[in-house]
């Protein structure tokens, strides 16, 4: 455990500070100040010796929390990276990104503001990254098998460095023209710099992973062919059919889904050439949706110059604390302002979308809305209260519905189960032997732990079918689902 009394002397939560808003709209950078080390040493010493340490179980991952929140409360960096590197493949990605359902369990959170974990997370791995205390771990030896992964995103990583490590020789394929899938094209920048990326794939590089970017598997080289060059296939293609909103208007000029507008402005960042890019410069901005997604389009409508943004949800504003439903150590669903949020734009709730509606030139002028009401427990727009609201470009960031599922059904033959992810069995195994599916593309869109967390045991799974055992560890199984106690 961390400081015995730390809790006790330190009870209010402190997080890094974020920079001014006219200053990071500016630029494309991250958005918070650099840790002050004294400061997370003292939030680290928040932790305490509470017995069962529910974070480890709010925590896909099982990260061991308590271990290195102590040894970073004594400033003892390079074995707290080494604890955390113990579980957690990407922690950079990790600490920047996940909603922390570890905080939701901490238990000091039952009365008083829980441990900042993902802040002490991040900051391990920084100073990690910062003193040359990352290092490659190649194979002692090579078994003779080989492995392709399919999608550079957070699971098919996890895997890839899994099973490189493991001895086998791991291809990974891309269709983008760069590795990393929505880390490297679905997140602005401003949440996470992709110089954070390019560290950990070059570690990967250095430790034998083969990386096969601008490869579409399914039209560049069928599944069959990919299954029959490899001893093994990890399908890890993400859950990236978007949710759409088939409504009067939806095939106006100037409505498109989140991604396409994100992936866009993210290779602009990286110095790629997009032709007739979509841009809210100048442009007032409706972006549909209330969750990461919509905030990421907000954070870069404001950098790119909008005229107005405004965010609209169909549903009702979370509750700022925690209701009697979603008692601790559930991850509650609460009320949150992200950093995007900050920076301008109106947000409203209760607010059904009903038309998309044109100018006369054809393209798009505004929406049309109305309030939500309840009705047999359906969301349905309320007669009579319709209004407008101007928009010349609307961002449809209503989530996703699963993978893209022609290619693999009609090459492969894999089956999908009823919610249209991968079917698969308890040992991550398709119908297709050989064939092994993790992260959104068998569980539905999730968080990114859960991604990392299926690619190490998807990696423990494909290990055991190639050598008969294995030593991996396999933290989650396909059936496991969000901690709700």
């Amino acid at each position: 455990m961390a400081d015995p009394k730390g809790f006790l002397k330190v009870t209010e939560r402190e997080l890094p500070k974020r920079r001014p808003v006219p200053v990071r709209l500016m630029d494309w950078k991250e958005v918070y100040e650099q840790n002050d080390p004294a400061q997370v040493r003292r939030q680290a010493g928040r932790c305490m010796d509470c017995g069962i340490p529910f974070c480890h179980q709010g925590c896909p991952l099982g990260n061991l929390i308590p271990e290195w929140n102590d040894l970073t409360w004594r400033g003892e960096g390079r074995d707290a990276i080494e604890r955390l590197h113990a579980t957690n493949n990407f922690p950079e990605f990790t600490g920047r990104l996940c909603p922390a359902p570890c905080e939701s369990s901490c238990v000091l959170g039952i009365n008083q503001p829980a441990v900042t974990i993902k802040q002490v997370e991040v900051s391990i791995i920084d100073q990690a990254f910062a003193n040359g205390w990352v290092d490659s771990h190649p194979p002692e030896r090579l078994t003779g098998k080989t492995v392709a992964v399919v999608g550079s995103g957070p699971a098919g990583l996890a895997a890839a460095q899994q099973l490189t490590r493991a001895g086998h020789t791991v291809a990974v394929y891309e269709r983008d023209n760069r590795i990393g899938g929505l880390l490297r094209y679905g997140i602005p920048d401003f949440k996470m710099e992709k110089k954070h990326l390019d560290a950990r794939l070059k570690q990967m590089t250095d430790e034998g992973t083969r990386f096969r970017a601008g490869v579409n598997i399914g039209v560049d080289i069928t599944w069959d062919e990919l299954k029959a060059r490899y001893d093994a296939v990890v399908v890890a293609t993400g859950a990236m059919v978007p949710r759409d909103l088939p409504i009067p208007g939806r095939d106006l000029p100037g409505v498109h889904f989140a991604m396409e507008y994100l992936v866009q402005a993210n290779k602009v960042g990286a110095g790629d050439d997009v032709a007739d890019q979509i841009t809210a410069e100048d442009k007032h901005v409706v972006v549909l949706g209330g969750g990461d997604t919509g905030a990421d389009c907000i954070g870069t409508a404001h950098r790119q110059g909008a005229a107005s943004v405004t965010n609209l949800a169909i549903g009702t504003q979370p509750p700022s604390e925690r209701t009697d439903a979603q008692p601790w150590p559930m991850m509650p669903t609460l009320f949150e302002v992200a950093s995007a949020h900050e920076e301008g734009g109106s947000r409203e709730y209760l607010v059904s979308t009903v038309e998309f509606l044109p100018n006369a030139a054809g393209e798009l002028r505004a929406i049309r809305v109305a309030e939500t009401e309840f009705v047999d427990g359906r969301r349905v727009p309320k007669s009579g209260t319709e209004r407008e609201i101007p928009a010349d470009l609307v961002l449809l960031a209503l989530g996703f519905t699963g993978p893209e599922s022609d290619q693999l059904g009609d090459q492969l033959g894999v089956p999908f189960d009823g919610r249209g992810n991968v079917g698969r069995g308890d040992d991550y195994q398709t119908s297709e032997e050989g064939v092994f599916v993790a992260g959104d593309a068998g569980r539905g869109q999730s968080l990114i732990v859960w991604a990392i967390a299926e690619g190490r045991a998807a990696a423990a799974a494909v290990d055991r079918y190639l050598e008969g055992e294995t030593e991996l560890p396999a933290p989650v199984r396909p059936t496991d689902r969000a901690i709700s106690l």
